[in-house]
């Protein structure tokens, strides 16, 4: 049982950086007024909801396997208080990090219609943050920190995000206007509600 924990952690760690690449890619391309990868933009705010769900559930996967692993003597303490931990404490507080970030967004979403889109896209900003530091804690813990595999993934991760963040901001990025923004935004909120 606790190799079988141990090996699920891992490879949900993984699973959970290539989603939460994914969800900052889509996210970058949701704000865009073109079709963004070939997709239309509704199909692109929806697998960026739900590659953000799908991220959601690896990352508590990953969160509580090691928990309950006995090799990772991880406390409770350890993954709501950043840098207390006794293993490695610098990467493993990165980690701890990174889910607080994620835990804020997630929360923030859920209350979306009560805080209002200006203060949920605010705290929605801090998938910049949560990504370099999920993608550090990744590189610095963990028996694969070495490992080339996990450098190669990392390193894809990290130009997928390069890229989608140098197109967001280069000149070709044509923004998605906010008038018909407001004229969606009801429409949209009824499909979520439908679907």
């Amino acid at each position: 049982m606790t190799d079988a924990l141990w090996y699920f952690a891992r490879g949900s760690g993984v699973v959970s950086l290539i989603l939460l690449t994914t969800v900052v890619a889509l996210g970058i391309g949701t704000r865009s007024g073109r079709t963004a990868f070939g997709l239309p933009r509704f199909a692109v705010s929806l697998l960026h909801r739900n590659a953000s769900l799908l991220a959601v559930v690896f990352l508590a996967g990953h969160v509580l396997s090691l928990l309950l692993d006995p090799y990772a003597q991880l406390k409770v303490l350890d993954l709501v208080l950043p840098f207390a931990g006794s293993y490695r404490p610098f990467w493993l507080g990165l980690g701890t990090v990174a889910v607080d970030l994620v835990l804020a967004m997630v929360v923030t979403s859920l209350l979306r219609r009560r805080l209002g889109v200006r203060t949920w896209r605010i705290v929605h900003w801090l998938a910049y943050l949560c990504w370099p530091v999920a993608l550090m804690h990744g590189l610095g813990t963990g028996t694969d920190r070495g490992t080339w595999w996990l450098w190669a993934i990392s390193m894809a991760c990290a130009a997928i995000v390069a890229a989608a963040v140098v197109w967001r901001i280069s000149t070709g990025f044509v923004r998605f206007p906010q008038r018909v923004e407001r004229r969606v935004a009801p429409r949209l909120r009824q499909m979520e509600e439908v679907g």
